[in-house]
């Protein structure tokens, strides 16, 4: 049996949950499809930082801001960057002003879903093939691996990085973007890894070596989240057996060899699992013609690489967009997606070349010293790359 609705948001992460708040706010109605089971399906992880121009502006038009302020992370601003030795060359604290505060990732999500009617999402959806439905232009159907079928006369895909409705409107797909992310979770903080602690600080953590670099940052339960990132070609990741941890951590560790021991210590004591990460992008300035009925928001759209701090604001910031521009073409869709994606296109063009500067800044022969003039040359709290 197919169901009807007027507004199907595909995608149940910061991007979708957003666009679906700020249109109940609005008096309009929306669902959306999610393919975890439950909201509690996995770890969520990872800590944001909510920049005051887009990410808080979308709290904000979401209602949020009186709840968002009281899952700030404090002194989560704070920033370090070392070099592989653990010489300090910027050593920030959280100067209180709120303009990146950092918050846990899992917190904000769980935030934006009790905000929302209890049947707005739908659990264990995942999306099985998409289609505009002959002779009704701008309708769509969506068949879910559940068996069930959906129609809809506004798909919005918020469905991430390999989104399934990205394809109604552009062929492109996201490529290899040079670096490869190893990922682990030390618990227990300053109380039982006094020295891997001292390396991160209070906030966010740069250590760097030329093309390898340690990116860390204090979560708020005392965890310290680590991301260890190289340059290296697509398939290395394939050359380490990451199911057998003992051997992954000495691949990993390999990397790091003469490192710093708070530095090597956060891949050494991990007490999670590795896990390998690959970092992809779209093609920079990703832009499509305008089709009836359907448009994208967040990593559907412009995914990009983590190293210009703007995936989780940006993601927001469509969202409340596309939302507020629904609700100011009260009857005309068309109207409402043109406007929208007018402004999308060159504010996620900016972005995603912003992106790609500065991954190639990182990951680069001297690293941390171009990292280092950037931030003396514009402020410490400018464009802090986001890694969750």
């Amino acid at each position: 049996m197919t169901t009807h609705h007027p507004i199907a948001i595909i995608g149940g992460g910061l991007g979708g949950l957003t666009a679906a708040r700020v249109l109940h706010t609005r008096g309009i109605e929306s669902v959306i499809f999610e393919g975890e089971p439950h909201r509690d399906a996995r770890t969520q992880g990872g800590m944001l930082d909510i920049h005051d121009y887009n990410g808080q502006w979308a709290v904000h038009a979401a209602g949020l801001m009186e709840p968002f302020n009281g899952i700030i992370h404090q002194r989560g601003e704070a920033m370090r960057v070392l070099d592989h030795t653990g010489r300090v060359y910027i050593d920030e604290t959280d100067d209180g002003a709120l303009r990146r505060p950092e918050v846990d990732r899992g917190d904000l999500r769980n935030l934006l879903i009790n905000s929302l009617p209890g049947d707005t999402i739908r659990w264990g959806h995942r999306v099985a093939g998409v289609h505009p439905v002959s002779g009704r232009p701008g309708t769509h159907e969506v068949r879910f691996t559940n068996g069930k079928t959906i129609t809809t006369d506004l798909l919005i895909g918020a469905d991430g990085a390999w989104s399934k409705v990205r394809p109604l409107l552009t062929d492109a797909r996201p490529e290899y973007a040079g670096v490869s992310f190893i990922e682990a979770d030390l618990r227990g903080g300053a109380e039982k890894h006094p020295l891997e602690a001292a390396a991160v600080g209070s906030g966010m953590l740069f250590a760097f070596k030329d093309t390898t670099g340690v990116l860390g940052h204090l979560e708020t339960d005392g965890t310290l989240h680590t991301y260890l990132g190289l340059r290296c070609p697509e398939d290395w990741i394939d050359s380490v057996d990451f199911s057998d941890d003992a051997a992954a951590k000495r691949a990993a560790l390999g990397l790091i060899e003469g490192w710093d021991d708070g530095l090597r210590g956060l891949i050494a004591k991990a007490d999670s699992g590795l896990t390998p990460r690959r970092i992809h992008a779209l093609p920079v300035g990703i832009r499509w013609e305008r089709r009836p009925g359907v448009t994208l928001l967040g990593d559907a759209a412009h995914l990009m690489s983590p190293f210009a701090g703007e995936g989780a604001n940006l993601a927001m910031f469509d969202a409340a967009e596309l939302a507020l521009a629904i609700a100011a073409h009260p009857g005309d869709t068309e109207a409402a997606l043109a406007a929208y994606e007018a402004e999308l296109f060159p504010r996620s063009e900016e972005a995603a070349s912003e992106s790609a500067q500065s991954l190639d800044m990182l990951f680069r022969k001297g690293s941390p010293q171009p990292l280092v003039e950037f931030f003396q040359s514009v402020g410490s709290h400018t464009a802090v790359p986001e890694v969750h």
